[in-house]
């Protein structure tokens, strides 16, 4: 399959993450490889995958119309896949936005889930945000956030996640929306925080 990436472990698999791109990227997205290379050396699978609108065509923003085909795409990835174990979804940006509205929506919904630079609003337009459904998630969650962020402030970003209903866990970065990989830590502090959020789920 030519729209999805697999990290998998040297050993036993711990648990499985499908991670998702943001509207001007793919599946190959510096912050997703590096984020999969740290997870598979602690245990976790990573599946990068191209989201729908993705595949369809090489460049250019999603579509509102496609955006349920996007949400549906963690489910299915699992599933095609036959993933066992305990499952998370995430994504950068756009992609982390439709993992999160896809767990508040059900009725599947995984073991966890990553956010990585969720795009609170707008920059420039607080007004806009996109907190609506964020009540409705239930699963832990961790969000890794740029504080040099437009689309939230750290502020910003710390009230949104007081409305998420399960426990959140904010890791914060000297970084830009791209979350700067390279230079951050950002791949490592995020798979860290996974790691703590499975640790917890088992105790």
């Amino acid at each position: 399959m030519t729209w999805l990436s697999i990290h998998d472990p040297d050993g036993d698999v711990r648990a499985n993450l499908v991670l998702a791109h943001g509207a001007g990227g793919n599946r190959d997205q510096a912050m997703l490889r590096l984020l999969g290379e740290e997870l598979a050396q602690r245990g976790v699978r990573t599946v990068r995958i191209d989201l729908p609108f993705r595949r369809l065509r090489p460049k250019g923003p999603p579509s509102p119309s496609g955006q349920a085909a996007d949400r549906a795409s963690f489910a299915e990835t699992a599933r095609l896949l036959e993933l066992d174990g305990p499952i998370l979804w995430g994504g950068h940006s756009y992609g982390g936005r439709m993992a999160s509205m896809a767990v508040a929506e059900g009725p599947e919904r995984p073991d966890g889930l990553l956010l990585l630079s969720y795009p609170l609003h707008p920059p420039g337009r607080p007004e806009k945000a996109r907190t609506a459904h964020l009540p409705d998630i239930a699963v832990p969650t961790v969000l890794v956030h740029g504080r040099r962020d437009p689309f939230a402030s750290p502020e910003e970003m710390a009230e949104a996640a007081a409305l998420i209903a399960g426990p959140t866990t904010t890791v914060e970065v000297a970084a830009a929306h791209d979350l700067a990989p390279a230079k951050s830590g950002a791949p490592a502090k995020a798979a860290d925080a996974v790691i703590a959020l499975l640790d917890q789920a088992k105790a």
